[in-house]
């Protein structure tokens, strides 16, 4: 009875560790609570029930006695689709019995630990990249290539500096598009940049929550209601927070 008890606590932490780990690399909500059933599945607990919001995981086993319940809370979240593909070909090999259960363990502790961010110049430098093929996409002139790429790589390094030393959530996203709009701004007055709007728009663009809105989508289309609400007023604060920051500028300086 004891080792039963440990086995199904032992599958109860791969599954909860599976969703942790996707929910907090940006995976969507349907997609974490089938990953956790067909482990569980796998592992011969085929009743399942599972409740998953962008703040919290509950998971519960029935078909056991007693009924099983764990909740776990999610903290932090960010974008890492990386981790999110190595959880779901953990969960492949689950189901097709090439993976036991410690061994599945092991992998999902090692994967929470990796840190597979690039390095921030070179998030910087794709940012600035971004921003200019923004600008050019957005139909803008290739005199604003240059003012854009530095409007947005600033930006971006801003925005990441803020939330490391203000971890306030929509405070970071206001104060980089904020500073966005002043360089932005600065490079139109000297004559070095032309048209201010397309700058602006390329230069916002790698603080845009894409993501977000498009995980709130598929969720509100999957029948998750709840998360799929919360992920899109995450996304309308986020995106109402770098609106407020570029409208501030052009409306005290503009």
């Amino acid at each position: 009875m004891e080792n039963q008890d440990s086995e199904t606590y032992e599958i109860f932490e791969a599954c909860l560790l599976a969703g942790k780990i996707m929910l907090q690399c940006g995976a969507e909500t349907y997609r974490v609570e089938d990953t956790m059933t067909r482990m569980a599945a796998a592992f011969g607990i085929s009743e399942t029930h599972s409740y998953v919001t962008p703040t919290g995981i509950i998971f519960s086993a029935g078909g056991v006695e007693p009924t099983k319940t764990k909740l776990i809370r999610i903290l932090e979240r960010s974008t890492d689709l990386k981790k999110v593909a190595m959880v779901n070909s953990i969960s492949r090999q689950i189901s097709s019995g090439n993976l036991s259960l410690q061994e599945a363990i092991a992998q999902l502790k090692e994967i929470e630990t990796l840190r597979m961010t690039f390095p921030m110049m070179i998030q910087v430098a794709a940012s600035s990249i971004t921003s200019g093929c923004f600008l050019i996409m957005f139909n803008g002139n290739w005199n604003d290539f240059i003012p854009a790429m530095i409007s947005g790589g600033v930006g971006y390094l801003s925005f990441v500096s803020f939330h490391r030393f203000v971890p306030i959530k929509f405070f970071s996203e206001f104060l980089a598009s904020f500073i966005i709009g002043l360089l932005s701004l600065f490079f139109v007055k000297i004559g070095i940049g032309h048209q201010l709007d397309k700058i602006i728009i390329g230069s916002v663009m790698p603080l845009v929550p894409g993501l977000l809105i498009t995980n709130a989508i598929r969720d509100l289309m999957a029948g998750h209601l709840v998360s799929g609400l919360s992920k899109g007023a995450e996304a309308f604060l986020t995106s109402f927070g770098i609106g407020s920051g570029i409208a501030a500028v052009l409306t005290f300086l503009g």
